[in-house]
């Protein structure tokens, strides 16, 4: 009977556990949806800027903008300090999510300290603060305001102090670590330079005509440029820096709840498998149980008899 009882408490407790994780598998669905949008929305974006910097930056403005400057190694008297932009999700029950991006960064970091590097590190998310902290690892940077629903602003407020201080001279680089969104359940780390800005190098004319199809050949971009390249690098350069922490914080955003409910559905299916071996088990317990009563029975019965 107590074997029975624990059983029963147990596929009790599990049932309660798998409709919760399929509650949460469905509101990360729901969620994923609409952030999944939000990276359709700005990766078109974030290349076209990308090409245009390229068409307009040449050898002799690449001279004149801070933002593209290679500083040297500190060895040679180079800016002493990097900087790593860590960004992971405020809340767990991820799997393997925030700590495949926090072992990322620990690799950065470790490579630019290795290179002579002193590594600023700024964090967005609680879980990679958590982290940190427990380690007694100093941060330059915790925020948590960001969650899953970041703007245009919070990447503003990131870039602004990092592009003055590399404009300065107080920063050798930039680089950020976030969420890759592939798919739902490929969500890799992702290591990139944001400084000094690397542009695409700019396809030639012949080349684009040569590889666009016929019907595309009259939108082969031909630019009329007022004012002149020089003003609008200025302008687009910190645009540019300013859009890549944003596309990485809505990737990120993105992934969290891909891998979210990835990991929501797994629990579910485990659930379920232990529920249906607990059921078997309970059943065998109850029906041998229920034989030995009934043997019970029949052996009074018969003992009453004789």
């Amino acid at each position: 009977m107590a074997k029975t009882r624990a059983l029963r408490r147990r596929i009790r407790s599990i049932e309660s556990t798998r409709q919760v994780t399929r509650t949460m598998e469905m509101v990360s669905t729901s969620k994923l949806k609409r952030a999944q949008d939000r990276v359709v929305g700005a990766r078109p974006y974030a290349a076209a800027l990308a090409d245009t910097i390229g068409e307009l930056l040449s050898p002799e403005l690449a001279e004149r903008f801070p933002l593209l400057r290679q500083p040297a190694p500190p060895a040679k008297g180079g800016p002493a300090r990097a900087a790593v932009l860590l960004i992971t999700s405020n809340r767990g029950l991820a799997g393997a999510f925030n700590a495949n991006l926090i072992r990322a960064a620990r690799d950065k970091v470790a490579a630019l300290e290795a290179a002579g590097y002193a590594v600023d590190l700024l964090v967005v998310g609680k879980k990679a603060i958590s982290y940190f902290k427990f380690v007694r690892r100093p941060l330059a940077l915790a925020r948590l305001d960001v969650g899953d629903r970041p703007t245009a602003a919070h990447a503003a407020e990131l870039a602004a102090p990092l592009i003055a201080q590399f404009e300065a001279g107080q920063l050798a680089s930039l680089d950020i670590v976030y969420a890759h969104f592939k798919s739902a359940l490929a969500t890799p780390p992702m290591v990139e330079r944001v400084l000094p800005v690397e542009p695409r190098a700019a396809v030639p004319q012949t080349a684009r005509e040569k590889a666009a199809p016929p019907h595309a050949l009259a939108r082969v971009p031909n630019f009329i440029l007022r004012p002149g390249p020089g003003e609008l690098l200025e302008a687009l350069l910190p645009l540019y820096v300013r859009n890549l922490i944003f596309r990485a914080l809505v990737e990120t955003a993105a992934s969290e709840h891909g891998a979210r409910r990835t990991a929501m559905k797994n629990a579910t299916d485990n659930a379920g498998e232990i529920l249906d071996i607990l059921r078997r088990t309970y059943n065998r317990a109850r029906q041998g149980q229920i034989t030995q009563e009934l043997a019970e029975i029949v052996g009074g019965a018969e003992a009453l008899k004789g």
